[in-house]
Formats: structure tokens, C-alpha cells, sequence
């Protein structure tokens, strides 16, 4: 054998020399501590990411398990004083830059909107959400995505929709549609979505 039992090795711990040499000197020790780490990280991430199911008591008809950030048919009527929910039936509307008037092709939108909102007696109230692109200071962007919700609300009130079924609010740039750093994103993250209440 090429080493003895009790040489010492780093801090001072007796080690096997010819077992060191026999498993790739330095770096297959390195090699075994990196397998041994990715073991270990792999077993807390089974154990840490494996779920309980809730309770037959909690699930709601359909399958779907309550409180469930996806909405699949009747499942999806937890907007009965429970958060705003979106519906197909309300399309998001966009607007150019920095500017919080209804463009042409946004009226067509509006006014399917405002038929269905009057269609739909059971939505209680029909939140008007503005937003903004990533562009301009944060009180910029509320102001401007508040200016939004106030002109959609103001021509869906002139369409026929009471206003008392409308409220509106500004996420300025703080909710993004889509992610990015152009143009392709911001004309998608300038716009009005519609939630409602039931």
C-alpha cells in the first residue's frame, strides 16, 4: 500500500492514504461531495415538494379543489363574495402610449362588453382594472392607469352601464401581461382588463 493509517491530512484528521489515492486524489473527493450534495438537495427537494391532498370535504363539484387559481366551469363561482374573477365574456381593451383615450378598434370591444354586462344581471359589480408598460415612474403609471378605468368606465356608463355596477382601479405597471423590455411586451401591458363580482 502507498500510505498508512494516521497520516494527516487537511484539519488535522488521520486518513488512508492509498484509499485517497484509489478514489482520484483531490478531485474525485470533490467529485463524491458534489454527487453526496445533489443527493442530498434532490431528497429535500422530494420531501419539501411533495404535497398533502386537502380533504374530500374540501374539494368542490367538479373536481376542481377549492381555492384554486383556475377557474374551470361551475367550479369557478367562488367570485359569490370571494375575490374578482375574469370572464371570456369582457375582452381586455388596449390603448397607444402614454395616453388614456379609447382607441377605434377598442370601441367595437366596449361595446360587446357593455351588452354583456347588462346581459349578466348576476355580476354584482364589474371591476375596471387599468394598466401601464413598464415605462414612466411608478406614480406615473398608476395615474395613467387610472385615467384608463376612469375613460373605459365613463363610455361603458354612456353605452347604457349603470355606474354603480362599475368601480375601477390602477395597477400601473405592477401587473404585466406579458414580460419583456419592448415594445412586442408593452403594447400587450397597456390596457384595461374587466373582473367581476357576483
Amino acid at each position: 500500500m502507498s500510505g498508512t493509517l494516521g497520516e494527516s491530512g487537511p484539519f488535522g484528521v488521520a486518513f488512508d492514504r492509498g484509499a485517497f489515492d484509489r478514489m482520484g486524489g483531490a478531485r474525485g473527493v470533490r467529485r463524491l461531495a458534489a454527487k453526496v450534495a445533489i443527493l442530498g438537495l434532490l431528497a429535500a427537494l422530494a420531501a419539501t415538494g411533495c404535497s398533502k391532498k386537502k380533504p374530500a370535504a374540501e374539494e368542490e363539484p367538479g373536481g376542481g379543489i377549492s381555492g384554486s387559481e383556475f377557474k374551470t366551469g361551475d367550479a369557478g363561482r367562488g367570485g359569490e363574495g370571494g375575490e374578482p374573477e375574469r370572464v371570456r365574456e369582457l375582452a381586455t381593451i388596449y390603448f397607444d402610449y402614454d395616453s388614456s383615450e379609447i382607441r377605434s378598434d377598442a370601441r367595437t370591444t366596449l361595446k360587446a362588453n357593455a351588452q354583456a354586462i347588462q346581459a349578466h344581471t348576476e355580476w354584482k359589480l364589474v371591476t375596471i382594472e387599468g394598466h401601464c408598460d413598464e415605462r414612466g415612474s411608478e406614480e406615473y403609471n398608476l395615474a395613467l392607469g387610472e385615467r384608463r378605468a376612469n375613460t373605459t368606465k365613463r363610455y361603458l356608463s354612456d353605452l347604457g352601464v349603470p355606474a354603480a355596477r362599475m368601480k375601477t382601479v390602477s395597477f400601473g405597471s405592477a401587473q404585466p401581461a406579458v414580460q419583456g423590455h419592448d415594445e412586442s411586451a408593452w403594447r400587450w401591458n397597456r390596457r384595461v382588463d374587466f373582473r367581476v363580482s357576483r
